[in-house]
């Protein structure tokens, strides 16, 4: 059969498959939180058996995965790695449409908390094998799919379940959760992402908060503890002070550097989509900007909290804080040699009291980007999106690639239907049904190619 006849059945039926999606993104899904785990993880296994996948909802230490095969004509395996935990919906206030209902606005695009990340992907390339199942009866190869509910929280139980089960995972090639196109509209292929060690620092320095007038010049103040904490992290030059933080960082190769400069100025839109006047560092060259945005490890402070936050004021002497802080780590930087440092460093500069709570963490991970496999994808792609393929030899972003890459053996490529605009993390998280159309086919036309791929 055509790909016009599987492109034609990805059209027509476009109907049936958003209000699939509907449904799951309908699902509270929240990680985080243990929200609706459970109850999602059996409709993404329902999806999967109504395409003939045999099943099986697996337990870990947390959040079960959910595994699903299909046999195709011939031995070759395309692992597909989804996700169905999304990230919590607040700041509530913010969407101007409910996060856990699908809705399609005038724009073109669909609303819901997690539509982008990840089950628009998930449900668009059922969409696609459901197009191939119909015009030729069988896949071409052998189609796994990996979907696990821990990602937003660091995939903390992911390690040890492919380690137990490497025979049963195991395959060719595997596509990533996310895809898409740049904000040029240009296809793109991601096959590296950096780490990251997520942790909370907490210190409590008494039994309840206190009256500031009773204790402001003889008590202990949580919040400034926490505050001269954070301030030792990093000096205002933007460099990290954890001892020998920098000793296994490993810049971009010849080749990588090649690709970086072929990608679209982001300088000026930068500043413009986010409202910025300046970078640090005072970085005003396109190819420094790519290259630090991804080749430099990061310490962010994600979020404080401490004491009174309401309107108005409240005079209190605040007993505990706590900081959410990631390290985006790049080659070859690991999460346990993060923690460690971080240990020492605090212990070194008299904060012995600081907590460091581990809220997970990946090391980071890349696929050469001449693999055959990255080539299979960006050849799948040129009729879909009538535009040639950006590579991309690392983004910003983390994730468990380097598991499949370390326990499996696998080249990574990505497709799906991820925008400069989707905004996943974010209030009013979308993806185009335009977009997720094309998904659809750059994912069946990857299928096609896998049945000659070795």
């Amino acid at each position: 059969m055509s790909m016009k006849e599987i492109d034609r059945y990805i059209e027509s039926h476009l109907d049936e498959s958003i209000s699939e999606l509907s449904g799951l993104c309908g699902q509270p899904s929240v990680a985080a939180q243990n929200l609706g785990i459970e109850a999602c993880a059996n409709m993404v296994a329902e999806s999967l058996q109504a395409r003939g996948f045999e099943v099986k909802i697996l337990p870990t230490g947390g959040s079960p995965v959910v595994f699903g095969e299909l046999k195709g004509k011939n031995d070759t395996t395309l692992i597909v790695y989804d996700h169905y935990d999304v990230q919590p919906p607040e700041p509530l206030g913010l969407w101007e449409s409910p996060p856990f209902e699908l809705t399609i606005r005038r724009n073109g695009r669909m609303y819901a908390r997690g539509v982008a990340d990840n089950k628009g992907n998930f449900i668009e390339r059922l969409h696609a094998i459901d197009a191939i199942l119909e015009t030729e009866g069988e896949l071409p190869c052998n189609v796994k799919f990996i979907v696990e509910g821990e990602e937003e929280i660091g995939s903390v139980h992911l390690e040890p379940f492919i380690k137990e089960h490497r025979e049963m995972l195991s395959g060719d090639v595997c596509l990533w959760e996310v895809g898409g196109v740049d904000h040029t509209n240009t296809p793109i292929q991601m096959v590296g992402l950096r780490g990251i060690c997520y942790v909370e620092l907490r210190v409590k320095t008494a039994n309840q908060d206190v009256h500031s007038g009773t204790g402001g010049s003889i008590f202990p103040n949580a919040a400034w503890r926490l505050v001269w904490a954070l301030s030792s992290l990093k000096d205002q030059n933007e460099n990290i002070l954890l001892p020998d933080y920098y000793e296994d960082v490993v810049p971009p190769t010849a080749r990588e550097k090649e690709l970086l400069a072929q990608q679209p100025e982001m300088v000026a839109y930068y500043k413009e989509k986010y409202g910025l006047n300046h970078f640090l560092k005072g970085i005003n060259d396109e190819l420094e900007l790519a290259i630090e945005a991804v080749y430099q490890p990061t310490c962010t402070i994600c979020g404080l909290t401490s004491g009174y936050q309401g309107k108005g004021s409240k005079t209190v002497l605040p007993a505990e804080g706590s900081a959410k802080v990631d390290f985006r780590l790049v080659p070859n930087q690991t999460p346990e040699k993060v923690l460690k440092k971080l240990r020492v460093h605090l212990d070194s500069h008299g904060f012995e009291d600081v907590e460091i709570v581990n809220l997970g963490g990946n090391p980071p991970a890349k696929t050469d980007p001449d693999h055959p496999a990255v080539k299979l994808a960006v050849e799948a792609a040129k009729d879909v999106y009538e535009k040639p393929t950006r590579v991309i030899p690392m983004i910003g972003g983390s994730g468990p690639n380097y598991m499949f890459q370390a326990y499996l053996g696998v080249p990574i490529i990505s497709s799906g239907a991820g925008d400069s605009e989707s905004g996943a993390h974010a209030p009013n998280e979308s993806i185009s049904l335009d977009l997720y159309v094309k998904g659809a086919k750059h994912f069946a036309r990857i299928l096609k190619l896998m049945r000659d791929y070795k």
